[in-house]
């Protein structure tokens, strides 16, 4: 397999290190016999962290990989492509 990098990737290393860090909390908060509310606010900080990564993930290899799948459009079929992108943000 070829290297696959993007510019975004150190980015998205640093959010799931950030995520990685939060699950460790998690994990001592439920041994330490913590509170069930701060357990929950971790976890929304760990599932945030993730979601971030993943969508940064995405919209990067479609703004990268499927202008290089698909080459160059005509107008009509270029705004199709742009509005996909565009949708895809809200996901």
């Amino acid at each position: 397999m070829t290297e696959h990098r993007h510019d975004t990737h150190p980015e998205i290393v640093k959010r799931l290190r950030r995520a990685e860090g939060h699950l460790k909390s998690v994990i001592a908060m439920i041994e330490g016999g913590r509170p069930c509310l701060d357990i929950a606010q971790q976890l929304q900080a760990v599932e945030k962290a993730i979601t971030n990564a993943k969508r940064t993930l995405i919209q990067d290899h479609l703004d990268h990989c499927l202008d290089d799948a698909v080459g160059p459009l005509g107008g009509e079929q270029r705004r199709t492509i742009d509005e996909f992108k565009t949708i895809t943000k809200y996901l």
